[in-house]
């Protein structure tokens, strides 16, 4: 039986990071995977979805050619070189995370992992043993009892990142990031979009000003938007999907060649042991401590598979964390309040700490600013004046609470935020931190002016 310091049970961003700093801390690391390395996030998230959405935006850009003064006679689009293109990609950085297991000595242990009793993690049939076994399986497109997925009609993200041809008309059920993301996609590329969210606003993680702007964005580029609404049941009888979707007005059916169901994930914790072993788990999630320890002693669990974030950052911060705490570096203890969350539509949505609402009703006295793209020299030249910044500060002391974003390349600009939080920035350091003009990134300063009483621009 092969012995190792560390085996990690999943290769995505939470996995494979972690093996590489287990490796570069000395410790003898293999990495367990049965598909393919860089996991869902690399292989079928993250990545290929953000190649999708750029073919989308140079497809927009050829459509509006005409707003830049160019002339642009004849443009259209081929679906399947678009599909082909994202998975190229997507296979591209899963063999430059097979490069960086070599390069790092890490052993690649392919097929179906089980943890055992003992420390030890059956993969096919073979015997591993470890001092330290970390849990990295994240987690899979749920499942509603009364929208199966039946890969035809009704599919999940997979499946919508890989068809074969592009439908004339579908309905994406739920509002989060996936399913805003893959709503503006097939949108931008011709798609007749109904989006149906069971909840007040779209994206309705976000502060309210977020979300009411961007659904007005979304009604812009003629997406149909449902919201207060849900899916009750489905018939795939037909030619198309009629989907009876319960409204505040009474039960209405709508029609589509596809339905999208994108209303969460699920934990992929089935069969891998946990049982066995006698791993806690509640509401489908693997409890830790702020090491991530399970409470068996060997055994760990990061990422999705946790009660925490499920973001592709979080999974891979946990991931360091947990080695290093192993290897007996000093490390602190993240905190999950200073998370940023990105959204990569059209617009592109950001954020990093309270939402108005949230710093309301935690007791603080604020001062709130607010800065439009409409106002920013940057955005009127580049054509994408739709979004604002919105900075939230604590007016006793100016700390930082909140930053919220909307708007184009906002996923580039929030780590100004998150930076300044972590430093315990105040407004005021922010407001006299010279930014570079033109930038989208000195709607920043301006939002923190306006918050202060000295925006000059508007």
């Amino acid at each position: 039986m092969s012995k190792y310091d560390v085996i990690v049970l999943g290769s995505g961003p939470g996995g494979y990071v972690t093996a590489i700093r287990a490796s570069q801390l000395g410790l003898k690391t293999a990495v367990v995977e049965k598909e393919s390395l860089g996991g869902v996030c690399l292989n079928w998230g993250c990545i290929p979805t953000k190649a999708l959405l750029k073919s989308a935006q140079v497809f927009d850009y050829l459509k509006h050619a005409g707003d830049y003064g160019l002339t642009v006679n004849e443009y259209d689009k081929d679906f399947t070189k678009v599909v082909e293109r994202s998975r190229s990609i997507a296979d591209g950085m899963s063999k430059g995370v097979q490069f960086l297991m070599k390069k790092n000595k890490i052993d690649v242990l392919e097929g179906f992992g089980k943890l055992k009793a003992g420390k030890k993690i059956d993969v096919d049939g073979k015997e591993y043993s470890a001092d330290h076994i970390i849990i990295a399986t994240g987690a899979s497109s749920r499942e509603l009892p009364n929208l199966p997925q039946d890969g035809e009609k009704v599919i999940g993200y997979r499946k919508a990142m890989t068809l074969k041809k592009q439908p004339k008309s579908m309905i994406v059920v739920g509002s989060g990031a996936i399913g805003v993301e893959f709503a503006h996609f097939y949108n931008a590329m011709g798609t007749e979009v109904t989006i149906v969210e069971y909840l007040p606003n779209l994206v309705p993680l976000e502060d309210e000003d977020v979300s009411k702007q961007f659904e007005r964005s979304f009604k812009k580029a003629g997406i149909k938007v449902m919201t207060n609404s849900a899916v009750e049941k489905v018939d795939t009888s037909g030619k198309t999907v009629k989907a009876t979707v319960k409204t505040k007005k009474g039960e209405v059916v709508i029609e589509a060649e596809i339905v999208l169901s994108a209303v969460g994930i699920s934990t992929n914790i089935e069969g891998i042991g946990l049982e066995d072993v006698g791993i806690v788990t509640d509401k489908g999630k693997i409890l830790v401590n702020d090491w991530y320890q399970t409470n068996i002693p060997g055994y760990y669990a990061i990422g999705d598979v946790t009660p925490g974030p499920a973001l592709a950052h979080v999974a891979s911060a946990e991931g360091i964390t947990c080695v290093e705490k192993i290897a007996g570096i000093h490390v602190e203890a993240i905190d999950y309040g200073n998370i940023p969350g990105c959204t990569y539509a059209t617009p592109e949505i950001a954020s990093v700490g309270m939402t108005e609402k949230q710093a309301k009703e935690a007791g603080y006295d604020l001062k709130v600013g607010k800065f439009p793209f409409s106002a920013s020299g940057k955005a009127s030249a580049a054509g994408t004046k739709d979004g604002f910044v919105k900075v939230i500060f604590d007016a006793k002391y100016g700390e930082w609470l909140g930053c919220h974003m909307i708007g184009a390349g906002v996923t580039d600009m929030i780590a100004e935020a998150v930076l300044g939080r972590k430093l315990e920035t105040t407004g005021h350091e922010v407001l006299k931190t010279i930014h570079p003009h033109p930038t989208m990134s000195e709607a920043v300063m301006e939002a923190v002016a306006d918050a202060y009483g000295e925006v000059i621009h508007l």
